[in-house]
């Protein structure tokens, strides 16, 4: 017998389908979610958890004319197999195939682009007042899950909502806060009837009396209203205090429950917001999902039947694994040293600190701009906190750190994780910015380390730092594999070193300045520069983006003709400070200046060296430059 899913392309496929044959389907999706991420990694246990409310959705809204804004976009896979792209997902998180995440040039069906957490609610709320305003009549419906619903950005959306009485649906997706009483058929039952066309409309009656009586008759019918709704269902206060009518919680998993309360929520005849409470569970229908503390979250390619990932035969470490284990060790001997992350343990290190500093170890949840500010008081009084944050998540507290740390000169430490290109994540995970947005503010000491040895060394420097915020940056992936020295020293602030000394050929010398990992491609250029064109180049590791060794670039400036630099981040980071220097502070700059930096565009997901091919940050184009130039140098002269 063929399979339901066989034969469905769109939603419209499958909007005749009975209970029975829906139930099908969510197990046919969700097998088919299984043997995809198989193949290809990427997130499993959120994906295999919203089945059931994905069909339930497609099944009574009529996508894509009703929009469906899924937050963070780890749950949309059987979104993304139910609309057209069943037979692409395999080219998922790879160059040139799906985007891990929602993305509206991909597809119709994705409402919203997504990929950082918490924007779904705001922008569900922006489309209900673009429908409202032109008279549109289209239902809108944002998907949030839990750990989304604690940031704020997502409770100023709900109070701007509620206070607005815009008509909207957003669907919390609880699969981990444990907020919700027992679920189960009564509570199936209660919110049947309390989402049910009759006591909607007796409500809305009884409270249409309400305001044309006296204000304390009126405040006394919507309390009354508010104590039998939860007197009935136990929960959803908080909601309702946002200006919510709150409908649940429901067993995300059960159909049955599932479509007659959302379409009741579909139906309802109410002027304001509806937040339906559905509780789901990661990893649902695969055991070793749902055994794992992590529920299969992010994973690597795995076997299907025994749930075990497929691990590298590389033995190096990452250089995250470095920044925890160092961070842990240089913490044995200082008490003061605090460990930060917002909802990211594992993806930044700090759970290696929080094993063995549990009491010095604070998770506030995805939460970036509290992280920032929590950290600023802790070292106004004294601590040492490091908060280890992505590039790419950073950027959400760019005013705490520009208005809580940097003017106020207190010594928090960032520790900045998946800088530059990141693989399969794609652009809305590059940490292409942070060199730009951290090298304009006073009082900041930028570090970007090489290697493992200057990671930790960074890390050191960072501990001595008292009257100044600082920051160091690291990838994502590998390390070089070079042993890290029991001594471990502080670097001289702002100051540079000389990995290689170069030699004049053709009456032409150059000196490239590297910052961060990228001298690994540097030196393999110089290579081959040296093999295939007799030129050797100086090698500068500038450590610091700021403040800058001015007197390693005179140096170099003054027994070079030409000067390359390069940076793993966007234009106005590490090479604009070079040329400020060079245009106001040498004296009659007249070498060769050129700059390698990420282009004006943003790259999407490949394996992280096509994606530095891409954007002309190889040996191939290190080499390209210099040739360029040298050539140039050699036709004038002749």
């Amino acid at each position: 017998m063929a399979l339901l899913l066989d034969n469905i392309n769109i939603p419209d496929d499958f909007r005749h389908f009975s209970l029975a044959e829906l139930q099908q389907l969510a197990d046919e999706v969700r097998q088919d979610i299984i043997d995809i991420v198989a193949q290809t990694g990427g997130h499993l246990g959120s994906n295999l958890g919203v089945v059931e409310l994905t069909i339930a959705l497609h099944y009574l809204f009529d996508t894509p004319h009703d929009r469906i804004i899924w937050d963070v976009g780890h749950q949309a896979y059987a979104h993304k197999i139910l609309t057209g792209r069943r037979h692409d997902m395999l080219s998922l998180r790879q160059a040139n195939g799906l985007s891990g995440f929602t993305k509206i040039t991909e597809s119709d069906y994705d409402a919203f682009g997504a990929a950082h957490s918490s924007t779904s609610i705001s922008a569900a709320l922006g489309m209900a007042y673009a429908a409202t305003l032109e008279n549109e009549k289209r239902h809108i419906v944002a998907v949030i899950g839990d750990g989304a619903m604690s940031a704020g950005m997502a409770f100023e959306a709900m109070n701007n909502a509620g206070a607005g009485q815009c008509p909207m649906i957003v669907i919390l997706n609880d699969n981990d806060m444990s907020i919700a009483p027992p679920v189960g058929a009564l509570s199936a039952y209660l919110s049947r009837l309390l989402s049910s066309k009759t006591v909607l409309k007796l409500r809305n009656m009884s409270l249409s009396l309400a305001e044309k009586m006296p204000a304390v008759v009126n405040k006394r019918a919507i309390q009354a209203d508010e104590f039998m709704r939860g007197f009935m269902i136990g929960g959803g206060t908080l909601f309702e205090e946002l200006g919510f009518y709150y409908v649940g919680p429901i067993d995300g998993h059960k159909l049955d429950h599932l479509l007659p309360i959302i379409t009741n929520v579909r139906d309802a005849n109410i002027a304001g917001p509806i937040l339906v409470h559905v509780v789901t569970k990661k990893g649902k229908g695969y055991k070793p999902a749902e055994n794992a503390n992590d529920h299969y979250h992010g994973v690597n390619k795995f076997d299907v039947w025994t749930g075990q990932q497929k691990k590298s035969d590389i033995t190096i470490p990452t250089y995250t694994k470095i920044f925890g284990d160092y961070l842990t060790k240089f913490a044995m001997a200082d008490d003061k040293i605090i460990a930060i992350t917002a909802a990211m343990p594992s993806g930044t290190g700090v759970d290696i600190f929080q094993k063995k500093f549990p009491q010095r170890t604070f998770d506030v949840g995805i939460a970036e701009q509290h992280a920032v500010t929590f950290a600023a008081g802790m070292a106004k009084e004294g601590c040492k906190p490091f908060v280890a944050i992505y590039s790419t998540f950073l950027q959400r507290a760019y005013d705490q750190i520009v208005h809580d740390v940097a003017i106020q000169k207190l010594p928090v430490r960032f520790a900045i994780d998946r800088a530059g290109l990141v693989g399969a994540d794609g652009a809305t995970h590059a940490g292409s910015f942070d060199l730009g947005y951290l090298c304009s503010l006073p009082n900041f000491v930028v570090m970007a380390p090489s290697d493992e040895q200057e990671l930790a060394r960074a890390i050191k420097t960072a501990q001595m730092l008292s009257d100044c915020p600082s920051a160091f940056r690291y990838p994502r992936g590998y390390a070089t594999g070079i042993a890290i020295t029991d001594d471990i020293t502080a670097f001289d602030i702002g100051k540079g070193r000389i990995i290689q000394q170069g030699k004049i050929n053709d009456n032409f010398s150059v000196a490239i300045i590297s910052l961060g990992t990228r001298l690994e491609q540097v030196i393999v250029a110089a290579n081959e520069l040296q093999e295939k064109y007799n030129i050797t180049p100086t090698i500068a590791d500038a450590r610091f983006a700021k403040p800058i060794d001015k007197d390693l670039l005179k140096q170099l400036a003054d027994n070079h003709d030409m000067i390359l630099t390069i940076e793993e981040g966007a234009i106005g980071g590490f090479s604009a400070q070079v040329q400020d220097y060079y245009h106001h502070e040498y004296d009659r700059f007249q070498k060769i200046l050129t700059n390698m930096y990420l282009p004006d565009y943003f790259i999407d997901q490949a394996p992280p060296e096509q994606q530095y091919h891409i954007a002309g940050l190889d040996s191939q184009a290190i080499v390209k430059n210099i040739i360029k130039y040298h050539n140039t140098v050699k036709v004038v002269e002749n």
